[in-house]
């Protein structure tokens, strides 16, 4: 366990250096950070700058100067604004992880039960409804999703969110005095960011549930397991659930990882102040330091979740040995 571990860390190190590489390089070709110098009408000026960024040196040594700003946790600043990158992905990383947390959870249950519901029960009724409703949210785009929600849960029902909703509010609503006052407003302010957030899961999730689930219901060792007679919910729950989750863990995996720095739309039509929509604003303003810093982040989420997947594997099937 420890040795494969530590492969899987050692090769994560590997793949987020080369990642690294390729973020640097590519936002600085696409986002000339020596362009909007070069628009300085003091020469003097542009050229001192320069010297402060360490832009009047070669790609390498720029590379190796920003990598070990990196490791040591110094993002550098933003192009424009000046501000520390470090503290501004920390504030939008907590937002974010919030949203994911409460989304993952909820689209995980959700899709479980959906999927395993509708194998044990297939061509029934319920799975039709339910199936029905699987590709409605898969084909369903989230913008146009959130919009309605907006237009329903906030206009239609005004009387649950009010005239001055949640993307006004939702960073405040973290910092609310008074449990109970923090506890009803961080809620609500979550509801439709999560509601969005979970439609597209729960309906891709669970159709890649109710498919490994089929085909472990019809295993032989499920067979076997239903001819000795032991009772039908613990040959589901305990014979085929843990093994139908295998593929459905891959899926989720990455599907999480991407989420992480892949919110934007979400966050954008919420004002949510996460990843997402910081990605946007330095994309916007062409901010290659903001936009490198922000990728690393994205690719270690990514890689950081494959790693529990691979962890994942060996507790769900114990034919996966892990050495």
């Amino acid at each position: 366990m420890i040795q494969f571990l530590g492969r899987r860390v050692i090769y994560s190190i590997v793949v987020l250096f080369l990642a690294s590489i390729v973020a640097f390089v590519g936002t600085r070709i696409a986002f000339d950070p020596t362009a909007r110098l070069a628009q300085a009408r003091d020469p003097k000026v542009r050229v001192a700058e320069e010297r402060r960024l360490g832009l009047d040196k070669p790609l390498v040594v720029q590379y190796g100067r920003w990598l070990g700003n990196f490791v040591q946790g110094d993002l550098g600043e933003t192009e424009v604004s000046r501000e520390p990158i470090a503290a501004k992905l920390r504030s939008g990383m907590w937002l974010t992880i919030q949203l994911l947390v409460w989304g993952v959870a909820v689209s995980v249950i959700a899709a479980l039960i959906i999927g395993v519901y509708s194998a044990v029960r297939q061509y029934s009724v319920g799975d039709y409804v339910l199936t029905t409703f699987s590709f409605m949210g898969i084909s369903i785009p989230p913008f146009w999703f959130a919009f309605i929600a907006i237009q329903f849960f906030v206009f239609t029902l005004p009387g649950w969110f009010g005239t001055a909703p949640w993307f006004y509010t939702f960073s405040g609503a973290l910092h609310s005095d008074g449990v109970t006052g923090f506890n009803l407003d961080y809620l609500r302010h979550l509801f439709l960011p999560v509601l969005v957030l979970t439609v597209q899961n729960i309906a891709g999730w669970s159709r890649y549930q109710r498919a490994s689930m089929l085909d472990t219901l019809n295993a032989d060792y499920v067979r076997t397991a239903r001819a000795k007679g032991v009772p039908r919910r613990q040959v589901i729950l305990h014979h085929a659930l843990r093994n139908a989750m295998i593929p459905v863990v891959t899926v989720m995996a990455l599907d999480i990882g991407l989420l992480f720095g892949g919110l934007v739309i979400t966050e954008q039509i919420f004002s949510i102040p996460g990843m997402g929509r910081i990605f946007v604003s330095a994309l916007d303003r062409g901010d290659a330091t903001m936009l490198t810093a922000w990728t690393v982040v994205a690719a270690f989420f990514v890689l950081l979740f494959n790693l529990i997947a691979d962890l994942a594997y060996g507790w769900l099937d114990p034919r996966v040995r892990i050495t």
